[in-house]
């Protein structure tokens, strides 16, 4: 793999760890630090200010085999395709296939989509992105209404790392992926993020907020932190 160090030089270790690496420098980090980007199936070595060449690529070297274990253990990357099953907004579907439909609709649990089949994948996750921004629309408004608050506009991205974030303009952006989601992982995520309009921190005051919206919070939040990253097989 090839791995950029803090002197901008570019050294090739392919043959001995056989993948990519992502180096960060910091200003504010005390120590390295090695994690997976589970989305992009990378690690990323977070590197001190005045740490050595040589000290970064030993640390690479030792966690070598942690590298390869964690990056083995992740899901395979799946596309869409005609007969996946896939959950929308804590209900089940189908994807059924049919070359002679126009677009594409929920109906009794199965997701009809037409085209030509080379397209089906990108034409579902299209769907889910609009169904999304719909979807988590109307669930925030709702829910911010609950303690008083107003939301300006929800957008639906592609994020690498936040399932949420919420603006000081009223604004949140959603992961789009949480939609495949189960309903209260959706519900923990939505209050989460419309809790924030009224206490811009995670202070005890936010928590208790967000516990007041959604009283299994703590059941949702743990099902992101361990599963989260499933959704993400759909690439």
């Amino acid at each position: 793999m090839k791995i950029t160090l803090l002197s901008g030089k570019t050294f090739n270790y392919s043959e001995a760890l056989g993948f990519e690496i992502k180096i960060v420098k910091s200003a504010t980090a005390k120590k390295l630090n090695l994690r997976i980007d589970e989305r992009h199936r990378i690690p990323i070595l977070t590197i001190p200010r005045f740490c050595s060449n040589r000290k970064a690529l030993n640390f690479v070297e030792q966690h070598r085999d942690w590298i390869k274990n964690t990056l083995a253990r992740l899901p395979q990357h799946q596309a869409f395709s005609n007969g996946s099953k896939i959950s929308i907004a804590g209900q089940n579907y189908t994807i059924l296939h049919n070359p002679s439909q126009h677009g594409i609709k929920l109906e009794n649990n199965r997701l009809l989509i037409g085209g030509t089949p080379e397209f089906l994948h990108r034409r579902v996750c299209d769907f889910l992105k609009k169904y999304a921004t719909t979807y988590l629309h109307n669930l925030s408004v709702s829910i911010a209404a609950k303690i008083g608050h107003h939301v300006h506009k929800v957008t639906v991205k592609e994020t690498k790392s936040r399932w949420g974030s919420c603006s000081s303009k009223n604004n949140i952006n959603y992961n789009w992926r949480i939609i495949m989601a189960p309903e209260f992982v959706i519900n923990y995520l939505v209050s989460h993020e419309v809790s924030h309009l009224q206490h811009p921190n995670h202070s005890k005051e936010f928590w208790q907020c967000v516990e007041n919206l959604c009283p299994n919070w703590q059941e949702g939040r743990h099902w992101l932190k361990i599963k989260g990253k499933d959704l993400y097989i759909w690439f």
